[in-house]
């Protein structure tokens, strides 16, 4: 009999031609919940784990429109063949960056944008002076929303002027949605702009192509970096650790800038209904590592985009010397439409942004953690761990000559992303935080263990790491005096 590994590489044209649904593409764990299939009266909804998922008897029906504008579908083009039909003239390509005209280090110099973004201000530039120029009538972005009303803290919205789009500034880890922002721009005439991680980039373009509509009136794409997408449950656990009952949290802050402090230095806050603020920095919580995976999306360890790279523009966080000690925040900027580099162009030679040229390689040098992981990383994932369904990536399966230790850390990031929604729904629901915040420090020690060799863990680790080397030495002598 063979193997799943095996039916998904042998079989991957048979079953990507097959009609599917998106439940099918939901209980294969590879739903990232954009909203790019749903619109009317079809709706995402909230699952146990604090993810968006399609719901309702839609969700069921298998069709083939569906599978060509899902982007984690095997019937839908990749991230190569997108960027090779949009922009056939650029000219540099870079196999971790992919296809742009240039790229920057560098931050906003007028106004506030810097010190209203996570970062350097780039996104939030970038869309306003679209507006100002008359490029664009409205741009989709996440911006907050009343939990209250709306049942989340964050959604897509269409803001039409610069200081509704000033108020969506900042970074937002929070599953969001843009079946309603889609089904709006396909009712109103105009040229919009769309911003969104590179999943959500990749099925605008993927939309775009299928609906002529949409293809008219989305006119640029601006993509975030990303290193993957959290689960609602993160602010559940903020407020756990911050003694907020999630009840009295009317807004989420990730990352609160501090122009005092190293940019990478992050801090959550959370603001209650009494205006009072709890705050706290990431490294003091239990799960406040960031590569550890906690709350991860299950889709994002079968994705290898990490720069955007079907996006117009893309815009990222510097994180090397000496910008990663700038808390006022720098960004790192790929542009690939040349309409956007001579917008980008002409605001450097009028002293509007503070932007250096750089190359591919200092770009992926500031992404360098999460382009390992969605490359070297994922080629383990698909040796290990082939979702049900078959998945039409850049990365073929592989990765079992990789390091022990390295082996370990993608296999304990995997389970620290699955475990931390299961066991925070059993403390939920047994009303014991402590029970998930035990595991959660426990989990967190094993991890940094075994990625920085911290503590006796560490100190265990590279122990065997040296018996581990050793032997691998013996055995290639062994081979080699006997070849």
């Amino acid at each position: 009999m063979r193997c799943a590994r095996d039916r998904a590489r042998i079989w991957p044209r048979r079953l990507a031609e097959r009609p599917l649904a998106p439940r099918d593409v939901a209980a294969a764990g590879l739903c990232i919940g954009c909203g790019a299939c749903a619109k009317g009266d079809e709706a995402l909804g909230w699952d146990r784990f604090g993810q968006l998922k399609p719901v309702g008897a839609w969700a069921g029906e298998r069709r083939r429109g569906f599978a060509r504008v899902c982007p984690f579908s095997p019937a839908a083009r990749d991230e190569d063949e997108i960027a090779t039909g949009r922009f056939p003239d650029a000219p540099e390509r870079d196999g971790r960056i992919g296809s742009f005209e240039t790229a920057y280090v560098g931050h906003v110099a007028e106004d506030a944008f810097r010190a209203m973004g996570s970062s350097g201000g780039m996104v939030s530039w970038v869309a306003t002076e679209l507006l100002r120029q008359g490029l664009v009538d409205g741009v989709a972005h996440v911006a907050p929303a009343d939990p209250d009303r709306d049942g989340r803290f964050f959604d897509y919205r269409l803001s039409r002027s610069e200081a509704e789009i000033r108020r969506g500034a900042k970074s937002r880890y929070y599953p969001v949605e843009m079946s309603r922002v889609i089904e709006e721009m396909r009712l109103t005439p105009g040229r919009y702009a769309v911003v969104g991680a590179p999943c959500f980039i990749k099925a605008v373009n993927l939309l775009s192509a299928e609906d002529a509509v949409l293809g008219e009136r989305i006119a640029f794409t601006l993509g975030l970096f990303c290193g993957h997408m959290k689960s609602a449950r993160l602010v559940d656990s903020f407020a756990w650790q911050l003694g907020a009952p999630i009840g009295t949290v009317r807004a989420v802050e990730y990352r609160r800038k501090d122009p005092d402090r190293p940019a990478n230095w992050y801090t959550a806050q959370l603001t209650l209904a009494d205006g009072s603020e709890r705050r706290q920095d990431w490294w003091h919580l239990a799960d406040g590592d960031w590569g550890a995976g906690f709350f991860q999306n299950s889709a994002c360890d079968y994705c290898d985009d990490v720069v955007a790279e079907t996006a117009d523009i893309a815009f990222g966080d510097a994180w090397v010397e000496p910008y990663s000690s700038d808390g006022r925040g720098t960004n790192v900027v790929v542009v690939r439409n040349p309409e956007l580099r001579r917008l980008v162009s002409a605001a450097i030679a009028e002293g509007r942004l503070a932007l250096d040229p750089v190359d591919a390689a200092f770009i992926a040098n500031t992404q360098a953690a999460g382009l390992r992981h969605r490359r070297e990383g994922l080629a383990y994932r698909l040796r290990i761990a082939p979702p049900r369904l078959p998945l039409r990536k850049r990365v073929a399966p592989g990765g079992g000559s990789l390091p022990l230790r390295r082996r370990l850390i993608y296999r304990c990031r995997r389970r620290i992303a699955i475990d931390s929604h299961r066991v925070l729904v059993l403390a939920r629901a047994a009303g014991w935080p402590a029970l998930y915040l035990r595991w959660a420090k426990a989990a967190l020690r094993l991890y940094e263990a075994l990625a920085y060799l911290r503590g006796p863990l560490g100190g265990a680790f590279r122990r065997v790491g040296a018996v581990w080397r050793r032997k691998g030495s013996d055995d290639a002598n062994h081979a080699l005096r006997h070849s």
